[in-house]
């Protein structure tokens, strides 16, 4: 969606400027972080201080990932020809990929150096992510930013931020349905990142007006193209993610068999002399 009417700030206080993006963000932040700690703390996978501490590596490190990603992907020299740039997060420029290796490194570093289960820690920020990426996509529209492909249909210009949210809220709905099932752990958070690149590669960014690399196809009548960057990625992003799903299967297959198997040797016939 492109609607030049609207204004990219929130508020305006002075010399203060605060974008709706930003608003958004924030409260993505805080309502996820908030799930995260309280169901954390409810499911006594971790005492209190080191669940927060956790939450906040990820954030950090998700936050430095985003950047990092961002700078590599768009702009390398900057690295050498203007490094402060990398630190002005509030100019814009964030990548999904780098927020998400972030995060993971971040939580996954902390977890090690104070024994934590990562796995079920994972799935309690499916939430929190899934409704950040729905509405910082709704940021997008009020920032006139991540546009998609003009089409010969009447409504011109395919909605793609709407389209991004649309992933985000499905998959938000799709946590929350599954929550009360007998889930191994790590199933909800590896099954989440599968489907939203999955998603995102074939939907929104095949609509998303973004650069093309390798093979450039455009269909004008109907708005759509590839390869994206994006695009390009999200296969490496599937063979990184499908074992690591699996692997969370497998722990509770193994597992489930092993107290089957504890359970069945209970029942066995007490040998002849013991009777």
């Amino acid at each position: 969606m492109y609607l030049p009417q609207l204004s990219p700030y929130a508020f305006v206080l002075g010399p203060l400027r605060v974008h709706w993006y930003s608003l958004f963000m924030a409260l993505s932040i805080l309502a996820g972080g908030a799930y995260f700690v309280r169901e954390a703390e409810r499911r006594r996978l971790g005492e209190d201080e080191r669940v927060f501490d956790l939450a906040l590596w990820a954030l950090v490190g998700g936050i430095v990932g985003a950047r990092l990603m961002f700078v590599l992907a768009n702009d390398p020299l900057w690295v050498v020809r203007d490094p402060l740039q990398i630190l002005r997060v509030y100019q814009g420029g964030l990548s999904w990929h780098g927020a998400l290796a972030g995060g993971l490194g971040g939580a996954a570093l902390y977890a090690r150096r104070h024994p934590m289960r990562l796995n079920p820690l994972l799935d309690l920020a499916v939430p929190g992510v899934a409704f950040g990426y729905a509405v910082v996509r709704i940021g997008n529209i009020f920032n006139h930013e991540v546009l998609g492909r003009m089409t010969a249909f009447a409504f011109g210009r395919w909605p793609a931020q709407l389209v991004g949210a649309a992933i985000g809220a499905a998959l938000l709905v799709r946590y929350f349905a599954r929550e009360r099932s007998d889930l191994p752990a790590g199933d909800q958070w590896w099954s989440f990142l599968f489907y939203h690149t999955l998603l995102r590669a074939v939907f929104e960014e095949s609509v998303r007006d973004n650069p093309l690399y390798l093979v450039h196809y455009v269909n004008p009548v109907l708005g759509v193209g590839f390869t994206t960057l994006t695009q390009l990625a999200s296969p490496v992003v599937l063979a990184v993610v499908l074992p690591l799903w699996r692997r969370a299967l497998v722990r509770r297959e193994s597992r489930a068999g092993g107290a089957a198997a504890q359970g069945a040797e209970g029942l066995q016939p007490l040998p002849e002399h013991a009777r």
